[in-house]
């Protein structure tokens, strides 16, 4: 016969290790239960843009093809083991509210991207943590030449970071900053490219908040 160790028997590096490993399980049951309810949640949006587009069934089965190999991508990709040893920094090229902008090669191909990297503190503190996800099922759902391709994502304990395509042409600002003054024809031109990356982001029933 046999009798069990009373908890309060236990040392505290062992009720320790027993709360870290409850608390690990759970984490990781829960985070497949919200990319469960994810994955759901963007099919469901699918299928309501679908039938708002009137598409023919064919369009429809063409559609979800899509779809699914996107929702593939972004599995295979999540499940990439990366970290910052991974990746050489060469500059920072841009900062933001919640961190910076970095332009890396990643170390086994010589592949050049940007990476984005945010600060869970200031993330939680300013309580944008649905708005980071949000932006992250854009960049990986978007098949488009508006939208900036997300190529990897992994984070630490301080830190999330996006892995993305490297844009050499700069932003809308560093333009002005350079001309000062745009032509009128200059000044059409990008106002209608604008206009086609909002729409791009409409059509994968997102809204762009931060226009400026």
């Amino acid at each position: 016969m046999t009798s069990s160790t009373p908890c309060s028997s236990m040392s505290n590096h062992t009720k320790e290790r027993v709360t870290m490993t409850k608390v690990t399980l759970e984490n990781f049951y829960s985070n497949l239960i919200a990319q469960h309810e994810e994955r759901e949640m963007r099919q469901k949006k699918l299928e309501k843009v679908m039938e708002e587009e009137g598409l023919k069934d064919e369009e429809k089965r063409l559609r979800r093809s899509a779809h699914a190999r996107k929702e593939t991508e972004f599995l295979r990709l999540k499940r990439t083991r990366l970290g910052l040893e991974d990746f050489e920094s060469l500059k920072v090229i841009g900062r933001g509210a919640f961190g910076e902008v970095r332009l890396v090669q990643k170390k086994d191909t010589g592949h050049v991207y940007a990476m984005k990297i945010l600060r869970k503190a200031d993330m939680l503190e300013k309580e944008q943590v649905g708005h980071i996800r949000a932006e992250r099922d854009i960049l990986v759902e978007a098949d488009s030449l508006w939208v900036v391709k997300m190529f990897y994502s992994f984070q630490d304990k301080l830190n999330l970071y996006l892995i993305m395509e490297f844009l050499p042409g700069g932003d809308m600002m560093t333009l002005l900053m350079k001309k000062d003054t745009l032509t009128e024809e200059e000044t059409q031109f990008y106002i209608a490219e604008t206009v086609l990356a909002i729409d791009s982001i409409h059509q994968l029933g997102f809204i762009h908040r931060d226009i400026k």
